[in-house]
């Protein structure tokens, strides 16, 4: 007869796997799908769920969704899709926590689309990309942009989050005041005559970007550092839209959403698709993913209410500025704020943004370059404070550091130098 510690006793193996079942009952159910229709064929997409990956505090997955609309060609929107990962991954000490983990991920984002864009850079090729790169841990939504494709987030209480930044020059005054200020001009094709067509553009080089991966040709004042937000979901969910400008350039969030209300993801993804050709036509690339992440007992349950639940709440809620969600979506919800706003930043500055305030303190190592990850000898790396014109309480000596090579991206990119290899390639 067993007695009454033994039924008591559980092995630890067992309680474990408890811990790991009850930890993977609270992640959400991700269901996505895409469609695109090809003019260019310089679109291409990213997509890895689930990958595994064991921390201190244990086992836990995330899941990746990138998409790159590659211009003047598709190697970098290639390369792009081939190593931003692994590129941000590397910038992740590998001793962190949960919490550590999701915290760095937005310095390893910056990290990782630099080096990105230097190893691309080396090769010599003067395509370029644009970048909408999500990672999905738990109920938290990480965005890194660079370029015009867009991501939004639809929570299942209602509202709109716009997690991504616009840089086009003719919509951005503070990237065009940016550029001007790095040696670069913006203004209009000039036809002769003083006439001037078509939208804002960069010069040398033409492009109408003030931000993308490659684009050598152009000049290193357009950067590759992204715009990174991130944000946390309630239990209830939502749904993101992740889109190329074929996309944008012919239908508004409000009818991106409303157009696939209540369909399934991947026919919501074809269903926006063929909402923008029948607006515009087949003119450029068009591409979408849609990504319903979803509380995990209900893992098919269509994605937002049905549309004739809520089309004046919809209507009225676009009038919003970005940040702010409706609480009138659903009356059950009585919060203002479902969504928590954990981290946005959109400097354009490495100092600014890979920063090491607390929890992240050890992010960086002192004797490894913070973008490239290469290995330096003691006094071989640069302060990536160094130079900088309003330091505060930072000194030229307190980290993280870059190597040379790095150094040298960075100043080209703040305008500190100019670049002959791009004055001599320009048109």
């Amino acid at each position: 007869m067993a007695t009454r510690s033994e039924h008591h006793t559980v092995p630890l193996s067992v309680l474990l796997r408890r811990e790991l079942a009850n930890e993977k009952i609270e992640c959400p159910e991700l269901v996505h799908g895409h469609a695109y229709q090809s003019k260019k064929g310089e679109d291409f997409i990213l997509i890895k769920t689930e990958r595994q990956r064991v921390l201190g505090d244990g086992v836990s997955t995330y899941s990746v969704f990138g998409l790159f609309d590659g211009h003047n060609g598709s190697a970098a929107a290639i390369y792009s899709k081939e190593n931003l990962l692994s590129n941000v991954l590397s910038a992740i000490p590998s001793d962190l926590n949960r919490d550590e983990w999701v915290a760095a991920l937005p310095r390893a984002l910056v990290a990782g689309f630099v080096k990105t864009d230097k190893d691309f850079q080396e090769k010599a090729q003067t395509s370029g990309t644009t970048v909408t790169f999500v990672i999905i841990e738990g109920w938290v939504v990480t965005v890194a942009s660079v370029g015009d494709s867009r991501c939004i987030l639809e929570p299942a209480e209602g509202g709109v989050y716009y997690l991504s930044a616009d840089h086009r020059l003719e919509c951005n005054e503070e990237e065009r005041d940016r550029i001007t200020a790095s040696g670069g001009e913006v203004g209009r094709l000039n036809t002769g005559g003083g006439a001037e067509i078509g939208p804002l553009r960069c010069w040398p080089g033409g492009l109408c970007l003030s931000r993308s991966i490659g684009d050598m040709d152009v000049g290193e004042f357009i950067v590759p550092v992204p715009y990174v937000k991130q944000v946390k979901l309630s239990t209830a969910g939502g749904r993101l839209i992740i889109s190329s400008d074929g996309v944008w350039d012919a239908l508004s969030a409000e009818t991106a959403l409303d157009c696939c209300r209540g369909m399934p993801a991947d026919a919501a993804a074809a269903q926006i698709v063929k909402e923008a050709l029948q607006a515009k036509g087949l003119r450029d690339d068009t591409t979408c993913i849609v990504i319903d992440i979803l509380p995990p007992e209900k893992p098919t349950a269509p994605l937002p209410p049905p549309k004739k639940q809520g089309i004046g709440v919809f209507k009225s809620m676009f009038r919003r500025k970005s940040s702010e969600s409706s609480s009138q979506v659903d009356k059950e919800f009585i919060e203002p704020d479902i969504v928590e706003e954990m981290y946005e930043e959109g400097s354009a500055m490495l100092s600014e943004r890979l920063d090491t305030k607390y929890p992240l303190c050890n992010m960086f190592k002192l004797f490894m370059c913070a973008v490239c990850q290469v290995e330096m000898k003691p006094g071989e790396g640069i302060s990536i404070h160094s130079g900088s014109l309003n330091p505060g309480k930072l000194r030229p000596w307190d980290g993280p550091f870059l190597c040379s090579s790095c150094q040298e991206k960075k100043e080209a990119m703040e305008g500190k130098r100019l670049s002959d290899r791009h004055s001599s390639g320009s048109d």
